[in-house]
């Protein structure tokens, strides 16, 4: 498997391993520097992981809507999707179309995240409607 195949399956996994709400499972995916940035701010990963942990964070669905994109630049790739998500975050339920980007650089024979990046999608981005006729 080339390098771009193997991000690209990783940030699969690391969706899956989200949704289990598993926060051990998504650590795994980090580096211990590891910082989500979105339009709240920045989180590191002992504080992200301790919101899955407390049950406070939950996702019961995270899928990619098109193809990723994934540049290579060494031992650093470039991961960006548009993902909707969805969960529970202290109590209440949300529904999100986000843009993600992900960094990562290979760690041994692995890749593991450094950074990842959050905003939410626009009207702009909503795929065009079926044609109903065709």
């Amino acid at each position: 498997m080339d390098d771009k195949s193997e991000v690209v399956e990783l940030a699969r996994a690391w969706a899956a391993a989200i949704v289990s709400n598993d926060a051990t499972a998504i650590g795994d995916f980090m580096t211990d520097d590891w910082v989500i940035v979105g339009p709240d701010g920045a989180t590191g990963k002992a504080d992200f992981l301790a919101t899955v942990q407390s049950g406070d964070l939950t996702h019961d669905m995270m899928d990619p809507v098109g193809d990723p994109r994934v540049e290579l630049y060494g031992a650093t790739a470039v991961y960006s999707a548009r993902v909707v998500n969805s969960g529970h975050f202290r109590g209440q339920p949300f529904s999100a179309d986000e843009w993600t980007s992900d960094v990562f650089v290979r760690h041994g024979s692995g890749w593991k995240c450094v950074l990842s990046h959050v905003t939410p999608a626009t009207k702009q981005d909503a795929p065009e409607p079926s044609d109903p006729s065709a």
